[in-house]
């Protein structure tokens, strides 16, 4: 196996029918881009038993079937697809529509308290940068964008939400991201978006990918309920 020095994977057991990939580094768009490059190797060997490949920030999870393939074995294998130079799928952009602070985002006025800003310098700020979409999880389709500018960083709430809308935009720490579905939710909530970026029902179900780049850029209310009416007719899209 290898040590997990430069672009080569350390191989490790996670349970009993998965193994971690981990690579050097943290929160880095140039270890996260090896880290895609090698899902994708994975993806592309269709190694027989092979049942899951998961990207994180710097690691891959492997899941697989230990009736159909022994874990040493694979343990090799993906030892081996470390030394390949893959090339990841191509990074697509999204520009994301938000409209800031009120009902949207009943945290804005204490972020900029806690940061020292005015209201407009955060949302100047958040709405200033362009991100990586590092993975997915938390819930399905929940990108983790990184990375926030430095003086917007602050720590998780101190008690989380029991209920977070669906499509709220929130930041914590060197991160931002967006809830695909009411949910709990420790996070700062700045704002919302009417742009669903998850749905069963589409045939690629997220919205964003790992590599991915995204922006937002701020709505006012009236803006927002009129992209909430032509993105969903349905009327689910904004959650409660």
């Amino acid at each position: 196996m290898r040590t997990g020095s430069g672009p080569y994977p350390q191989v490790l057991p996670a349970g009993d029918e998965a193994l971690l990939c981990a690579f050097d580094g943290g929160i880095d768009p140039q270890v996260n881009a090896r880290v895609q490059a090698y899902a994708a190797a994975v993806r592309a060997a269709a190694i027989a038993g092979v049942v899951g490949v998961v990207p994180g920030y710097h690691s891959v999870l492997v899941s697989y079937d230990p009736r159909r393939l022994d874990g040493d074995e694979l343990a090799r294998i993906l030892g081996d697809l470390g030394e390949a130079e893959p090339r990841p799928e191509p990074a697509r952009h999204h520009d994301i529509p938000v409209c800031y602070g009120g009902d949207y985002g009943p945290d804005l006025g204490e972020v900029a308290a806690a940061t020292g800003l005015t209201v407009d310098e955060v949302v100047a700020l958040h709405a200033g940068e362009l991100y990586r979409v590092y993975c997915l999880g938390f819930s399905p389709g929940f990108p983790y964008l990184a990375s926030l500018p430095p003086r917007l960083r602050l720590p998780r709430r101190a008690a989380p939400r029991l209920e977070v809308a669906q499509g709220s935009v929130a930041i914590a720490g060197l991160q931002t991201g967006i809830y695909p579905f009411q949910s709990s939710g420790g996070w700062h909530l700045i704002g919302r978006t009417p742009v669903r970026v998850f749905s069963w029902l589409e045939p690629v179900s997220a919205l964003t990918r790992p590599g991915d780049t995204v922006s937002f850029h701020p709505i006012d209310a009236g803006t927002f309920a009129r992209l909430e009416r032509e993105l969903d007719p349905a009327g689910g899209a904004s959650g409660g």
